[in-house]
């Protein structure tokens, strides 16, 4: 996961500088340049704003940076007319802003005193900006009050970068007493150390530098194409002098850490990929939690690459399996990464924001890019896009898409055990010369009618409390396991064994017979007076209502396939109503006149004792139904009998291949 605006907020404010082999400290809040100012870390209270040391290194940023802070004012209906500050640009660039104005130095003036002769962009691979701007020889000061170093020289080329990249560029450096000095090996040594220590305290460390020059190479202010950036970039980039460090902090997002720790309770492995310096990346990946055990890995992915090329495959998927941290990545890294946590079996999960970022985003399994940072070739080529650009979102969408999918599984178990039953019902009847239980209308209103608001409603279940525990399932597991196919054909038997009882006792009571054929003379016979007929249909009427009430509480104890059904009985409202709706429909089925004639069931002829036995049905499945799970339950307790693991979705998952349910969210 990138750091920046995902487990970060995106707003970055600079806390500490390093210039001369002195550290400094930036107070002040928010984006608002007016407060606070900059203080020497050695010397308590005492201003550092007027070191050269300092003032040089905030100009250079200034002069390499386009962002603006502006202060407005909400002037809107009902607004009490306060102002704020609010930051224009990079994230990176307003911390280097809003420093510089709290020791003088304004982007106005500046812009003034050194116009712009050329830019050239941030960009991953190189991982700094550099600009050129225009002198005036008479000036000696690199900004007001700064390190002499500009006599003579008609332009400054100004870079801010990866403080690797810019200090193997230096020759020369600012030294304690503000001067410009030749950058000895032991100088590099403070500076690295400083860098270090910067690093290891979650912040994010610039380094900036400057180089005089009387006059530019020829061709370097063409836009006709005959030099290349690059080329331009390797004639500036040289014989630096090292200015100084500006670290900024981004404090993490809100719920960011919890959302990790859910993460990995629910079989997750988070992995960042960031451009950050390694101590850097490693500080704030410990911070929110990436990084816990000893044995996870933070990586600079310079170690991907030999001699510019990758390594062989087997190597790559060796780092990368352990790996939680990727330092100093260019966009083609995270692309690599991805392929190889793919062939080593895992899923991934890859998030991105950046044109660069579209390759990775395609091959993924899921690619999720940013909504609001996010530009439109990251977003087309994704799978899902991310409103918030917020981690924390993501995991709430894992948790949420889990729940769904334990409710389909739900609904298709209850939906295929009563149709099951259903179906075994009237083969039965068929095989064994019972009158057939049901008509073909009776059979469609129970599908369309009394069955579907309960399926549905399973559908919408809010999922089990410690559904985040669970192992992530494999793409090609389908929706329905062996043992959850034998809970679903058990439950029908018990369904389709409990109604039929209630059906057989109904002939015997209101027909006394129980062969069809027989039932048929009696129905024929005129002396009967149709009382046979009746007695059929009062049977058939007590086996339907019973059917009705054994699927509503089915729909109940489908609510977890192991579970008791009085744990968490009401926490799906969706499931109270569905069962109101499909009672309702039962007693207009046998109660409301015209709906009986047609249905030809009557509930009224049946009595109080074809009532109580159809609710004793009912209860025998609830009952029955109750006994299977706590077989179950009993059933996994007991030592080597292959216990069903609900969480790893399979009926035998062994530890070797645990590994392979990890997610992997891979972010840029």
């Amino acid at each position: 996961t990138d750091k920046t605006g995902t487990l970060t907020e995106g707003k970055m404010r600079a806390v500490k500088m390093w210039s001369g082999g002195v550290e400094y400290s930036i107070t002040g809040t928010g984006f608002d340049p007016t407060s606070g100012s900059v203080f020497r870390s050695d010397e308590e209270c005492v201003s550092g704003a007027n070191d050269p040391g300092v003032r040089s290194t905030l100009m250079a940023a200034l002069l390499c940076s386009n962002a603006r802070v502006e202060k407005q004012t909400d002037d809107a209906d009902g607004a009490d007319g306060t102002s704020r500050w609010v930051p224009n640009g990079n994230s990176s660039e307003v911390p280097l802003v809003v420093a510089a104005a709290k020791v003088g130095l304004r982007t106005e003036e500046v812009e003034v005193s050194f116009p712009r002769l050329l830019e050239v962009p941030f960009s991953s691979a190189r991982k700094l900006m550099l600009t050129v701007s225009a002198n005036a020889p008479e000036r000696s000061e690199f900004g007001e009050g700064g390190v002499h170093m500009m006599g003579g020289h008609s332009a400054v080329v100004c870079i801010k970068g990866a403080p690797n990249y810019i200090l193997q560029s230096c020759s020369s450096w600012v030294g304690r007493f503000g001067d410009v000095e030749p950058f000895p090996l032991d100088g590099r040594l403070v500076a690295d150390q400083a860098i270090d220590d910067l690093s290891s305290q979650a912040l994010r460390v610039l380094a900036v530098a400057a180089r005089p020059m009387q006059s530019l190479p020829q061709g370097m202010l063409d836009d006709d194409g005959t030099m290349s950036v690059g080329d331009k970039v390797d004639l500036l980039c040289k014989d630096l002098t090292f200015l100084g460090l500006v670290a900024s902090i981004d404090p993490p997002r809100d719920g960011v850490r919890d959302a990790i720790n859910v993460a990995h309770t629910g079989h997750m492995r988070v992995v960042m990929i960031t451009g950050d310096y390694l101590k850097t990346a490693e500080a704030i990946a410990r911070d929110v939690g990436i990084l816990s055990a000893e044995d996870e890995v933070a990586l600079d992915c310079n170690a991907l690459r030999t001699d510019g090329n990758y390594l062989p495959e087997g190597d790559l998927d060796e780092l990368t399996a352990k790996t939680r941290v990727f330092a100093r990545a260019q966009p083609e890294d995270k692309l690599t990464i991805v392929l190889s946590l793919q062939r080593q079996g895992l899923v991934s999960a890859m998030t991105g924001d950046g044109v660069n970022d579209a390759p990775a985003l395609k091959a993924a399994d899921i690619g999720v890019a940013m909504g609001i940072q996010g530009t439109e070739v990251a977003k087309g080529a994704s799978d899902m896009i991310l409103t918030d650009d917020n981690f924390v979102s993501i995991v709430g969408a894992v948790e949420k898409g889990r729940a769904i999918y334990a409710g389909i599984r739900k609904f298709v178990a209850f939906i295929m055990s009563v149709h099951i039953a259903e179906v075994l019902q009237i083969f039965i009847c068929i095989v064994t010369e019972l009158p057939v239980m049901r008509s073909p209308i009776q059979i469609l209103y129970l599908i369309l009618v009394t069955d579907l608001a309960p399926s549905v409603a399973l559908g919408l279940e809010p999922g089990e409390k410690t559904i985040m525990f669970d192992w992530p399932r494999p793409k090609a597991e389908p929706i329905l396991l062996g043992w959850m196919w034998r809970s679903t054909v058990i439950n029908a038997l018990i369904l389709t064994g409990v109604i039929l009882s209630v059906y057989i006792w109904a002939l015997y009571f209101y027909v006394n017979e129980l062969n069809v054929k027989e039932i048929a003379k009696m129905v024929q016979d005129p002396e009967n007076n149709g009382e046979a007929f009746r007695g059929l249909e009062r049977a058939r009427t007590v086996a339907f209502i019973s059917l009705v009430w054994a699927e509503n509480v089915r729909a109940y104890t489908s609510r977890s396939f192991d579970q008791p059904v009085w744990v968490d009985t009401f926490t799906n409202p969706y499931m109270q109503r569905a069962i109101a709706i499909a009672e309702t429909a039962l007693f207009v089925a046998v109660l409301v006149p015209g709906i009986t004639t047609v249905l030809r069931l009557d509930g009224f002829s049946v009595g109080w004792i074809g009532w109580l036995i159809a609710f004793i049905g009912a209860v025998a499945v609830l009952i029955i139904c109750e006994f299977y799970k706590f077989g179950i339950r009993l059933w996994n307790r007991l030592p080597c009998t292959g216990a069903i693991d609900h969480g790893k979705g399979s009926d035998s998952t062994s530890s070797d291949d645990e590994s392979s349910r990890d997610v992997e969210d891979e972010r840029e």
